[in-house]
């Protein structure tokens, strides 16, 4: 076990936060390149590499290079079977297990296709995998995708949507000692966050799997002087909704909740400022099957948005599976395990053949 915690260690050592994935693009095409039986295709700092030897499937295992910024803990701390600091767990500890798996199984069962791309935890305009979409789409087709994502080396099955929207309230300026000559447009903000905190939420289980919606306000601005009612307040609100729904569904919903403290005859708005729809668990499909089975544990739900939602959109079925603790990720006690790196690695093995 103790390569794999050395290779983790030895990915994170190599500084690649979102946008400055160059080094560690070029640390992992050497790896690959240095493999006969891949086919390796590198655009921008995302890396590409492939088997074929005509397997009747193809497996997309796909992991982003980039972290978020450090947060003093850049430098990887080796502590008995444990590698600490930035990216052990998000995701470093999967590519390392990802990289392992490609450059020692030359004759898989299926045919394989290893993706390393650059720029997940930005903005998704941003995305390295948006990227190959776009230019090369070709590379990434498949019949089922493993997202490396730090999962505790279960299965967590599609994910959910995400949406944010701003809701802006009108009111009337006047003088805080005569505010009856006004309206406070932040004192209607009042109704609106009683209705979204007291909102009962929304499960969905889909395959066995339970995705629990959130709403959440995650920013309020408004004010004008420390003299002067205000005349307009915004809030943000963030809306994590299940795979059942798509993003006009969503909006659908949102709207009738918060409708009856929208007046648009008065000025007030509501616009949705970013959305993404999620992806179901779709584990009938074989490989995600095979998947569920050798990991030994039922699948969960992934409760948080992410690049299976982009496999889905193209027409792969994708899951969750990686061998880091998703409550570590961007934590700074972020951290990962020998065993947890070498469940990770039997469990993709014996799925790839």
């Amino acid at each position: 076990m103790g390569d794999l915690l050395a290779a983790t260690a030895d990915l994170m050592a190599v500084p690649s936060v979102s946008g400055d994935e160059g080094r560690l693009a070029a640390h992992v095409e050497q790896a690959l390149r240095a493999c006969d039986w891949l086919e390796v295709t590198r655009l921008g700092d995302n890396v590409v590499a492939r088997t074929s030897l005509g397997r009747g499937q193809r497996l997309v295992l796909a992991g982003h290079l980039d972290t978020v910024p450090p947060n003093e803990n850049a430098t990887p701390r080796l502590e008995g079977d444990t590698v600490w600091g930035l990216g052990a767990s998000d995701m470093k500890g999967g590519l390392a297990v990802m990289l392992d798996l490609a450059t020692t199984v030359p004759e898989p069962s299926v045919d394989l296709t290893w993706c390393f791309y650059a720029r997940e935890e930005v903005d998704r305009s941003r995305s390295g995998l948006l990227e190959l979409w776009q230019q090369r789409p070709e590379l990434l087709a498949g019949d089922a995708a493993v997202l490396g994502e730090p999962t505790g080396a279960l299965v967590e099955a599609g994910c959910q949507g995400t949406m944010r929207v701003r809701v802006t309230l009108r009111g009337v300026r006047a003088h805080t000692a005569r505010p009856f000559t006004g309206r406070n447009a932040i004192h209607r903000l009042g109704p609106l966050l009683e209705r979204v905190a007291g909102w009962d939420g929304r499960a969905v289980t889909l395959d066995g799997c339970t995705y629990a919606e959130q709403l959440q306000v995650v920013e309020i601005s408004g004010g004008v002087a420390a003299n002067v009612v205000p005349d307009e307040a915004r809030v943000t609100l963030n809306h994590r909704y299940a795979p059942d729904r798509g993003c006009d569904q969503a909006e659908e919903f949102l709207r009738a909740l918060l409708d009856p403290f929208v007046e648009p005859g008065n000025g007030d708005s509501f616009e949705v400022l970013d959305a993404g729809d999620g992806a179901p668990p779709a584990l009938d499909q074989p490989l995600l099957e095979a998947l569920v089975e050798r990991s030994g544990s039922p699948p969960r739900a992934k409760v948080g948005w992410t690049d299976v939602a982009s496999f889905w959109e193209h027409g792969v079925p994708a899951a969750n599976f990686g061998p880091g603790d998703p409550l570590l990720a961007h934590h700074p006690d972020e951290r990962v395990s020998a065993p947890a790196l070498e469940r990770a690695r039997a469990t993709l093995r014996a799925v790839i053949g």
